[in-house]
């Protein structure tokens, strides 16, 4: 498989942050480390973003993370690898 297969494979990951969540900037950290690609939505100043958070768990917490259909609750390595490997 070339770099552009690769790319095209990998799954739409999300990760909706809050500037102040430690977590958030782990999992970025994570992400980026691991070479996949994702979208920050701030939901201090990302309306629609806050509007998905609060619909997908009802409160305003971060970080949640969307990989493909799959969304979790906070930074959680090995539900982020299984997300990862079943979108793939």
């Amino acid at each position: 498989m070339n770099k552009d297969e690769s790319i095209k494979t990998q799954p739409k990951v999300t990760v909706f942050s809050s500037p102040t969540c430690g977590f958030c900037h782990m999992a970025m950290d994570y992400f980026d480390d691991k070479g996949v690609k994702y979208t920050e939505r701030d939901i201090t100043v990302d309306e629609d973003g806050l509007h998905f958070v609060l619909d997908k768990v009802g409160q305003a917490v971060t970080p949640i993370i969307t990989i493909g259909e799959t969304v979790i609750v906070g930074f959680d390595r090995p539900k982020i690898d299984e997300a990862l490997a079943a979108a793939k």
